[in-house]
């Protein structure tokens, strides 16, 4: 017996191309990002840190951010994270 969430012939599960969650997957759509900074809280929502797009440490208050974006970020002075290092991926050494 299979789950029905499971079973391709039920319609949302399986591997089609064409299922809703395939359509989620930044690397499907190439909507993602490979940097992400995350803003403060309060009037303006500062920039406090930027990640590498899929950190696991990033909080809740991130955009995606293009390169050149992320490289003035980090050299005007916002935090890089230290879990995943875009200032080393970036080859921005203090």
């Amino acid at each position: 017996m299979t789950d029905s969430c499971c079973d391709p012939d039920h319609g949302a599960g399986g591997a089609e191309p064409g299922r809703p969650g395939a359509q989620r997957d930044p690397a499907a759509t190439g909507s993602g990002s490979d940097w992400t900074v995350e803003l403060g809280i309060g009037n303006g929502r500062p920039p406090i840190e930027v990640h590498v797009g899929d950190c696991y440490a990033a909080g809740k208050r991130r955009h995606p951010v293009p390169r050149d974006e992320v490289r003035r970020l980090l050299t005007s002075g916002v935090r890089a994270c230290t879990h995943c290092m875009p200032d080393a991926q970036l080859r921005i050494l203090d």
